[in-house]
């Protein structure tokens, strides 16, 4: 289990590798990934980056807490990185990988971290578009940042 804020580009394949050799043979049958990346268009408006920043050391604590409340005796394991900095469309900004005793459980397991990150870990995103900046909120909703 590992779970913690990043500025690099994770090697997919290199923790594929990782999980795959360390559960096999504890029973798991499924490893799912889901990684989250940029948009290019929100709304008709191009996106020029997003800039993600987070709340320190406990954002990396949260993230533990989560993967640990999430593990049960059929999740063989969990890993989640978050990036943290600027971003632009097409780049990761979230992995999860959830490695399981079969794929309904990967499945369902690495939905439910997902919303939990998304609504329980102090990360804010700044979406910089061609129409302004914008704060978005863990469910999508978006409020224009006005400056004074």
């Amino acid at each position: 289990m590992e779970a913690r804020i990043v500025k690099e580009k994770i090697d997919v394949n290199k923790v594929i590798d990782s999980i795959i050799k360390d559960t096999s043979s504890k029973g798991a049958g499924a490893l799912v990934i889901f990684v989250g990346y940029v948009k290019g268009v929100i709304n008709n408006s191009r996106v020029n980056k997003l800039v993600y920043t987070a709340y320190e050391p406990y954002a990396s604590k949260k993230l533990l807490e989560i993967v640990n409340e999430e593990s049960s005796k059929d999740v063989y394991d969990i890993r989640v990185y978050h990036r943290i900095g600027e971003l632009e469309p097409g780049e990761p900004t979230i992995y999860i990988f959830v490695s399981a005793k079969n794929r309904g459980i990967a499945f369902d397991k690495a939905r439910e971290i997902l919303e939990r990150v998304k609504h329980e870990v102090p990360i804010f995103k700044l979406e910089k578009r061609e129409d302004g900046d914008y704060w978005v909120i863990g469910d999508g909703t978006r409020i224009k940042r006005v400056r004074e």
